[in-house]
């Protein structure tokens, strides 16, 4: 048995020495300044400290940049919702009945709602960042004033909504929807 076992570490064995001595073959073939740079390379690499890996992080803080993410692509979910109410209220008048006229001011309303969207996206981008070097840091503390503000801005715009729906008479012309 100990026949059979040792022959494929012989095997093995042979089958590297064949591949350094062809590198080394290789190594000789090669033009003297291709040599000297192969040989600068190796001496570099030999001499660079080992590379240490990254701290493990914490599973904690693992959780908190999810928290992050997730909080982020809500946001992005919100935007595109703002952006896709914008181009509804924008092209409402295409779904008015012909007898309905309107002021042409429908298209006002829908790009705010677009442009509030836009800006959703690079607050939430730029909060995404600021909390992600917070968590790292271990300096996070709640903004507490961007959620104020973007509330105040939805109550806004669902006031302008209202008016909007309130101020159509039902059958003569419209206020704001063309």
């Amino acid at each position: 048995m100990s026949e059979a076992n040792s022959q494929p570490a012989k095997a093995q064995s042979e089958d590297t020495s064949t591949d350094v001595d062809r590198l080394i073959q290789l190594y000789q073939e090669m033009p003297p300044e291709l040599q000297r740079t192969f040989l600068d390379l190796h001496q570099n690499l030999a001499a660079s400290p080992p590379k240490e890996s990254p701290a493990p992080i914490s599973d904690q803080r693992v959780r908190d940049h999810l928290a992050n993410e997730r909080t982020y692509l809500a946001w992005m979910r919100t935007a595109i919702a703002l952006m896709g109410f914008g181009v509804v209220i924008a092209r409402l008048r295409n779904l008015l009945t012909p007898d309905i006229q309107g002021t042409g001011q429908g298209w006002k309303l829908g790009l705010v709602f677009a442009i509030v969207g836009l800006l959703t996206v690079l607050l939430s981008t730029r909060h995404y960042f600021a909390v992600l070097d917070a968590i790292n840091h271990s300096t996070y503390r709640p903004f507490s004033r961007w959620v104020i503000i973007f509330s105040l801005v939805v109550i806004t715009l669902g006031a302008g909504v209202l008016y909007v729906l309130f101020t159509i008479p039902v059958g003569g012309s419209t206020s704001l929807i063309d």
